[in-house]
């Protein structure tokens, strides 16, 4: 089965999961305990489980070299961090005089906010054939980057008066983040022959897990006896949501491949995916710290509920488009590099 189709069973798989989560719900119902035990296997094994999986199928060489690449993690960074939430921000300017849900706007800006995901853009970069050490890297650094940025953005664009603790979120990250992935190199050094005789499903067990993830959020916040819906509202959210990540993307394509960029075809690809997708996995738990008390903080959290799974369902959709033109223009530099055949005379 090709990727692209995988995707797309995964994500009717998705779509069946969803429908049962919200129609089986009852007003203040959570999905604490069950079978899944989110409390334990999201918090705590999800996010560690990725990790260590990137962590065995990576090439230690390729992350040493990943490290060294100082102009694209700027980029990401700065576009992500600074450039995403100001932009989102100018936007909503705008909006604030239509008559969408005011507290679904502010989600849109918590959005913004976010730092990078921690699977997704990975798992698509992988996909495409792209950096992919640039990409584990850039959510790594990303991920430590918004334990203390994100908070701040999320207080100078929305306000709150909790406060927000810092070295739990740090020591949680770190060992949910860093150590699976420094265990996974280290396991991988042992088992290196076995792992590319065997070829294990990387792509497929990282899906499996982000599938568990967005099921258990969307119980979670569908649950909230509270959580009052727009339908007008939502549409138009699910609108703007597909057309800030289509925008963004092709604006990322733009700057890292204008004529005096120094990036790859496969720089390109990470930059794409790393700048323009979102965490969940840590936006969630912060909007929880952040926010702790708001009487509207599930409306907060929906946007950020659509933006996941869209930005991979977006870029399940454009694994073909951006590998058919990656591997074009890689030809292409191939040519240019070979040395011309000497003119007979």
């Amino acid at each position: 089965m090709g990727l692209l189709e995988r995707l797309r069973k995964e994500w009717f798989i998705l779509g069946i999961v969803l429908v049962i989560a919200v129609a089986r719900l009852e007003p203040g119902v959570g999905v604490k305990g069950g079978p899944l035990k989110p409390e334990i296997t999201i918090t705590y094994i999800a996010v560690s489980a990725i990790f260590f999986n990137s962590g065995l199928s990576l090439k230690t060489e390729e992350l040493t070299s990943a490290l060294m690449h100082v102009k694209l993690h700027l980029f990401v960074q700065i576009f992500t961090l600074v450039f995403f939430p100001t932009a989102i921000w100018v936007f909503l300017q705008l909006l604030s005089i239509t008559p969408i849900n005011e507290w679904l706007l502010k989600g849109l800006q918590t959005v913004g906010c976010m730092p990078p995901p921690v699977s997704s853009a990975v798992i698509l970069t992988k996909a495409v054939g792209g950096n992919e050490a640039a990409a584990i890297f850039n959510s790594a650094f990303g991920s430590f980057l918004g334990i203390v940025i994100t908070p701040l953005l999320l207080l100078l664009f929305l306000g709150s008066s909790s406060s927000v603790p810092f070295p739990s979120i740090f020591s949680q990250l770190f060992m949910t983040v860093v150590v699976p992935l420094i265990i996974g190199q280290i396991v991988r050094r042992y088992i290196k022959d076995w792992l590319e005789r065997k070829k294990p499903p990387f792509g497929a067990i990282s899906s499996c897990v982000l599938l568990m993830i967005i099921y258990t959020t969307f119980c979670d916040t569908f649950a909230n006896p509270n959580i009052d819906l727009d339908k007008f509202s939502l549409i138009i959210i699910v609108f703007i949501i597909f057309s800030v990540q289509m925008s963004f993307m092709f604006l990322t394509f733009l700057f890292s491949t204008r004529n005096n960029s120094t990036f790859t075809a496969a720089d390109t690809v990470a930059i794409i995916f790393c700048s323009t997708h979102k965490s969940l996995t840590l936006g969630i738990p912060m909007l929880k710290i952040v926010f702790a008390g708001y009487e509207h903080l599930s409306l907060i959290s929906v946007p950020l509920l659509i933006y996941h799974p869209a930005q991979i369902l977006l870029g399940s959709l454009l694994v073909p488009t951006i590998k058919s033109w990656m591997v074009s223009r890689q030809k292409a530099l191939k040519l240019t590099r070979q040395p011309k055949a000497p003119v007979k005379v």
